[in-house]
């Protein structure tokens, strides 16, 4: 079987990357296709009409990270000849910086960083603006494999976690997992609130004003998902004005466009750089020292399932888009 990754990646990642795979599957990689060889697998994250147009012999395509772009979606909507996968080796990065996202927006860690930095030691004797989290109530949106860590963690932290979850399935705890319906009934009880669901036609804008205006003002909220799941006006605003206490984002708004831009570019059109309860975080959940080798080995096994003719994991539902 020939499987074609159309972005070259390092040596070493590629190294370990065939080390990992079953010896029937052949490997080529970079822009340029192969042209008489029968590709059967596309590793891409964005390929393009005239791409697939050239694989002739293409059964699937795997997105080599988590989330499916919008224009994969269409593109694979007028190919369904061609199957679609991704790649869920962040859950473990992603799961982990939720909660330190969480840790530091309620021990307001920054902020006292930011003070002793500058050898002042007021904020240690004035009266405790952190929050203890055993005890509390969370809720979480999306049950997907970064939820599901998420939910274990704070369980041993003391944390009482709700979940909610698109399509309920048999066997599901009703303790504790419920369907969308049930967000705003859910929402005056979260007393921390974690995003960590994909940005859909469903989901973009879920969370407006009139959702966190139901959180109760001791509520953190955390968002590892996308930016655009939540309204950016609310969410300003509810912070702003201390509606809830705090607030920990990995996803935004704006994002550079071009190189030069990475050194310049405002993650929202509001602000939240002037808040004190807000911790900041520019889009690295997924990203740590072992990432590559993450991938490449939750790529391997996607790869070897389909050589074996096996189930290949994670397989995209394109009406869903997840």
């Amino acid at each position: 079987m020939l499987i074609h990754i159309l972005d070259q990646p390092s040596l070493e990642a590629r190294d370990f990357l065939m080390s990992k795979l079953d010896k029937s599957i052949s490997i080529s990689f970079g822009p340029d296709l192969p042209k008489r060889e029968k590709v059967e697998g596309l590793v891409a994250g964005r390929p393009t009409q005239n791409q697939l147009e050239k694989l002739e012999s293409l059964r699937f395509l795997i997105v080599p990270w988590a989330g499916i772009p919008s224009e994969t979606i269409s593109l694979l909507v007028n190919n369904p000849k061609v199957q679609l996968y991704n790649l869920h080796h962040n859950a473990a990065p992603a799961a982990e910086l939720a909660l330190a996202l969480l840790l530091a927006a309620a021990k307001r860690v920054i902020r006292f960083d930011q003070e002793l930095r500058r050898n002042d030691w007021s904020l240690r004797y004035q009266e405790s603006e952190t929050v203890l989290l055993e005890g509390k109530r969370a809720l979480i949106l999306g049950y997907g494999k970064i939820g599901q860590r998420i939910r274990k963690s704070l369980e041993g932290l003391g944390v009482t976690v709700r979940v909610i979850k698109r399509s309920l399935k048999e066997g599901d705890p009703k303790s504790f997992i419920f369907p969308s319906s049930k967000l705003k009934e859910l929402l005056p009880e979260a007393e921390i609130l974690i995003l960590a669901l994909p940005l859909t036609d469903e989901t973009k804008g879920m969370i407006t004003e009139t959702e966190l205006s139901l959180l109760p003002n001791n509520a953190i909220l955390i968002n590892i998902s996308r930016g655009k799941i939540i309204d950016q006006k609310a969410l300003y605003t509810v912070l702003k004005e201390n509606k809830i206490f705090g607030a920990g984002l990995d996803v935004w708004y704006n994002y550079p466009k071009h190189g030069d831009d990475r050194v310049d570019t405002r993650p929202a059109d509001y602000p939240f750089h002037e808040l004190d309860n807000v911790v900041m975080s520019p889009h690295r959940g997924g990203l740590v020292e072992e990432t590559e080798r993450l991938r490449m080995s939750a790529l391997a096994q996607s790869l070897n399932a389909a050589a074996k003719g096996d189930s290949i994991p994670n397989q995209v539902n394109l009406g869903l888009g997840y």
